[in-house]
């Protein structure tokens, strides 16, 4: 990168990463730092990169003033943050892009100053209406605060409304993997396994794998990437393998109710992969992550409920059938015998 250009690049990410985050006139001054980088590189694809995110983020921001309702500043910070997907499917589209492509390392910074950026915009949307105390109970709202605080990087505030938040939404995916990915990056790992465990159980499909920042997640998610899996397969397939790797190593004990409901599910399941078999590629994942439940629910019966042997059958019986819907697992889990 030439030194000037560097130069500019750097204070536009610095002044995005101020806590300055007034629109237009921040993204403004952003752009006309880049473009006189440009100028003094033409080619610098880091910089090129940097431009084409905040002219994508300045055609979605500008349609803030058209959000109108009852809450404005509520509706302005969702709709901020509802833009990340169609963010993450436009990167997707331009890294193969001779002029911008991979933007190296450079990538990155860019990224991390942009984020805080929008971020910052949503928060002081949303703290408007937090404000009112009629809204502090509201949990669409504190995980939405949250979430702004974990891209501010901000991960003891995060934690704070993400808490507060997963007390009304124990069974949403959303918001149990966000509160999974803070733990991680604040280094409580037992907590962070507990909670991304549970998210994959009770709702894979509300879990956003491309806003998860935690390195325990992202190596998980980027190896079954390698591996060939894909949207809501690889998030059904991911608790599973997060199993046989270890990562997901920590387990709760079920509460009263939840091992007939366990059983309910896989019963449900496993009539329809018989009627359907592959045709749903979330099937087979989903059994098997109950399975692996219930698994872990009976070797925590051993010298409890059950005698030692029954728990050890009852293991054995769950197993079998992990080995007859995908014998890969089973060998993981159970290496043949030499």
């Amino acid at each position: 990168m030439d030194e000037n250009s560097g130069s500019g690049a750097q204070k536009a990410y610095t002044l995005l990463k101020s806590s300055d985050v007034r629109y237009p006139e921040t993204l403004i001054q952003a752009e006309s730092l880049l473009e006189e980088a440009l100028k003094e590189d033409f080619k610098n694809r880091e910089v090129i990169f940097t431009l084409k995110c905040l002219k994508w983020w300045d055609e979605k921001l500008k349609e803030l003033e058209k959000v109108k309702g009852r809450k404005d500043n509520y509706d302005r910070g969702a709709y901020i943050l509802s833009q990340w997907q169609p963010f993450y499917l436009f990167l997707d589209r331009i890294a193969g892009e001779d002029d911008a492509g991979n933007a190296g390392a450079g990538q990155d910074a860019s990224l991390y100053a942009l984020r805080r950026y929008i971020y910052g915009i949503a928060l002081d949307c949303l703290k408007d209406v937090l404000g009112s105390s009629s809204n502090t109970e509201d949990p669409n709202l504190l995980l939405q605060v949250g979430r702004c605080y974990k891209g501010l990087g901000n991960y003891e505030q995060a934690l704070k409304y993400l808490k507060q938040a997963v007390q009304f939404k124990r069974e949403d995916g959303q918001a149990l993997s966000e509160m999974g990915d803070v733990c991680a990056l604040i280094d409580e790992a037992e907590a962070a396994k507990l909670y991304f465990r549970e998210a994959f159980f009770v709702d894979p499909e509300g879990v956003n794998l491309r806003n998860m920042e935690s390195e325990l997640i992202v190596r998980l998610r980027d190896k079954l990437a390698e591996m060939g899996y894909s949207g809501m397969e690889l998030n059904e397939w991911l608790p599973v393998y997060g199993a046989v790797f270890g990562v997901f190593n920590v387990r709760r004990k079920l509460k009263p109710g939840e091992l007939q409901d366990l059983k309910g599910r896989i019963f449900t399941l496993e009539n329809d992969y018989q009627m359907r078999g592959d045709k749903d590629a979330t099937l087979k994942p989903c059994l098997i992550n109950h399975l692996l439940w219930l698994k872990d629910y009976y070797e925590g019966l051993e010298g409890g409920q059950f005698s030692s042997d029954e728990a050890g059958r009852l293991i054995d019986e769950t197993m079998l059938k992990i080995k007859i819907y995908e014998p890969s697992i089973y060998e993981r889990i159970v290496p043949p015998r030499k």
